[in-house]
């Protein structure tokens, strides 16, 4: 029988929010498409913390920090993880494409491609944009991706937690890039 041991935060190894601002990030935006609920919003946040994501984008009716319920899932990543607030998702996405950014919309659509089966190029840049919780990512911005990805699933259900999804959609590219 092995000593394993949990370790202590203490043991961990964690940097401070000075470096992590400091810290190369990893060339990747999430922005967040009418997401109503604060749990995801700070959930998402803290998988941004831990995958070094350059920054999130609010948009719409997202609620921003400084909020407790944020916080409570956040646990903090709304300090160290830049952030903006955008109303228009179509302005939001129209100001990523001039700076160079792949927008891949994280939806199921009749031209939706696996994310397993998407080619990611470390010399690239990639926003990708989770929608609302019931209804997705907003009709009026369809345009502006340059591809849609999905995850795919096996089970009962059409759909992903969009914390649950973010997660894995941050994964599969921080891996890549």
């Amino acid at each position: 029988m092995t000593s394993t041991k949990k370790l202590k935060l203490e043991e961990l190894g964690r940097i401070d929010i000075e470096t992590f601002k400091e810290t190369e990030k990893t060339p990747l935006i999430v922005v967040l498409d009418n997401v109503r609920s604060m749990h995801n919003v700070g959930a998402v946040f803290r998988t941004a913390d831990a995958f070094l994501i350059e920054k999130v984008v609010l948009c719409g009716i997202t609620p921003t920090p400084p909020h407790r319920e944020i916080h409570k899932a956040a646990l903090g990543a709304t300090e160290s993880v830049d952030w903006v607030y955008e109303k228009d998702i179509a302005t939001a996405l129209q100001n990523l494409k001039t700076e160079n950014y792949n927008i891949i919309g994280i939806e199921q659509t009749s031209d939706s491609k696996k994310i397993t089966d998407y080619p990611i190029h470390k010399e690239e840049k990639y926003a990708l944009v989770l929608g609302n919780e019931v209804d997705g990512l907003s009709d009026e911005a369809l345009s502006e991706y340059d591809t849609f990805l999905e995850i795919p699933q096996l089970g009962t259900k059409h759909s992903l937690n969009v914390s649950v999804c973010g997660g894995i959609v941050m994964w599969e590219f921080f891996k890549s890039l």
